[in-house]
């Protein structure tokens, strides 16, 4: 089982039909997208891997992202797609905790990521593409299909712990088979001459829903300006039949609020898989509006990629449903092929109605924690994934998620850990304690707000300070957007940070 045979696959049977496009240019036909996944298959394998060594991927949404990550697969590699909004030190952590021996990246991140070379142990190469030697990787001979079992790896999947360090979810051929037959199953068919819009992070949700529709022959399309633009989006709605994307929900809520969309004719349009983030009802309902019944929902984890529940078109389409609005404040139904459970501290199965853990058990499944087999064996106690997130399910099986246990915040979609910015932050002499929380934000879902105790003999802290040492040590999109200082923070008698207390602060404060 490898999932690379899909494109050797289309390569024969839709050679001429378009795989890859920039915009509204065909940028690859399948029989040339499988040709250069060949050639540089080969050309990695000649660079000394053996079936097993990892290829990082360090780059924003282009064609060879694609390219890269199919050739590994097909060469029997393992790709490590990394955030490329992540900050150096942070990328630098994934390639040395990963093993990579190769890193495929873009001329912006090269200044970034070609030195490491010399300080990583084992990464070997950082190709950069379009250089010469890129093109000596293309013009390598291809290579024949390397057979895989469905258990290896094909994909880790670094997500933040609690912890703050990233930990690597080891993604099988299994693991992404299961995805793709579950996309079928739960959320839309695909066909050939369908399109998926990339304007998303492929090292992430886009990069995983892309993966059923390069298994139907769709094309994959990225936009040419490289962002989320209301007038191109359009555009290419309107160029490409049967367009899907995926979309964080900040992301869906600023289209729909856009004058040029709501204006726009969207018939092409099939379906928005919108996910990784709470939506709020009142926004859901106007992009309903805006978009129709094309709307679909997920709920999932990189632990089993994105794949545990989903608010189908159906489900956003039942106006006349009693439940209607309380579906559509939940994340849906268990997905086809797995089982989700909520339990309580002992593991055992809550009834509807009663709050508890998330559990998931199915072959979407990661196989466990690169490396890290503590964390491997606590997260998958029992033989079920215990994801952290609290929820209930309802008498009619939709499930609701009321918090997550480990303080995740979801900001435009992107996922920040606390503890990650905390100990930063923790790092300045001035500074004796600190608590960072998300903060409800119409727009980008939630922002990041520190609560600061200053030590008592410091000078007072100055906010472009603390800014100033959170982006020399983590991403940009993860420093927070206020500092509150405050003489204490509230603890329980275990000397724990109430961390909710501060949220509710914050909710008063905006109720106001």
């Amino acid at each position: 089982m490898n999932l690379a045979n899909w494109i050797a696959r289309h390569g024969r049977e839709r050679p001429d039909d378009p795989a890859i496009a920039i915009g509204t240019e065909v940028h690859a036909t399948w029989s040339g997208f499988a040709s250069t996944v060949a050639s540089l298959a080969r050309g990695f394998r000649d660079l000394g891997l053996d079936p097993g060594d990892r290829v990082a991927l360090v780059m924003r949404n282009r064609p060879e992202y694609l390219e890269a990550k199919f050739a590994a697969w097909h060469a029997g590699l393992v790709a490590v797609p990394v955030n490329a909004r992540l900050h150096p030190d942070e990328i630098a952590y994934i390639l040395d905790d990963s093993g990579a021996r190769i890193v495929v990246t873009d001329p912006e991140h090269g200044d970034d990521v070609v030195p490491l070379a010399g300080i990583i142990d084992g990464l070997d190469h950082v190709v950069v593409v379009g250089t010469e030697e890129w093109g000596a990787l293309l013009d390598s001979p291809p290579m024949e299909l390397v057979d895989r079992a469905p258990v290896d790896a094909a994909w880790l999947f670094y997500t933040s712990g609690t912890t703050g360090r990233p930990k690597g979810a080891t993604l099988t051929h299994r693991n992404l088979l299961k995805t793709s037959l579950s996309y079928f199953a739960d959320i839309d068919p695909v066909e050939p001459g369908d399109a998926i819009l990339h304007a998303a992070p492929l090292s992430h949700g886009s990069g995983l829903y892309g993966l059923p529709h390069v298994a139907r022959g769709a094309v994959s399309v990225i936009p040419a300006s490289g962002g989320v633009h209301a007038e191109e989006i359009v555009e290419l709605v309107q160029h490409w039949p049967g367009l899907s994307f995926f979309a964080a929900p900040t992301m869906v809520k600023r289209l729909a609020d856009d004058p040029v969309v709501k204006g726009a004719d969207l018939t092409n349009l099939k379906t928005i898989i919108y996910g990784g983030a709470p939506m709020y009802l009142a926004d859901l309902e106007e992009a309903l509006g805006v978009f129709g019944p094309r709307l679909a929902q997920i709920y999932g984890q990189g632990e089993t990629p994105m794949t545990i529940t989903a608010l189908s078109k159906r489900h956003h389409a039942e106006h006349e449903h009693p439940d209607w609005k309380e579906h559509l404040a939940s994340v849906g139904t268990v997905r086809t092929d797995l089982e989700v459970r909520v339990v309580d501290e002992n593991d055992q199965p809550l009834p509807p109605g009663r709050s508890g853990e998330i559990v998931v058990r199915g072959d979407v499944v990661m196989a466990g924690y690169w490396n890290q087999p503590e964390a491997t064996a606590e997260t998958l106690r029992g033989g079920w994934l215990h994801t952290g997130d609290i929820g209930s399910f309802s008498e009619d099986g939709f499930l609701t998620l009321q918090d997550r246990s480990k303080d995740l915040i979801i900001s435009g979609g992107m996922n920040i850990y606390p503890r990650e910015v905390e100990e930063v932050l923790l790092r300045h002499p001035g500074v004796t304690a600190v608590s960072v929380v998300g903060r409800r934000d119409a727009e980008w879902g939630e922002t990041v707000v520190a609560f600061v105790v200053a030590s008592p003999d410091a000078p007072a802290l100055d906010p472009a300070e603390l800014d100033e040492l959170c982006l020399d040590s983590i991403a940009r999109y993860k420093r927070p957007k206020e500092y509150r200082f405050v003489d204490s923070l509230p603890t329980s008698g275990y000397g724990k940070v109430l961390k909710r207390e501060l949220r509710d602060l914050l909710d008063g404060e905006d109720a106001d």
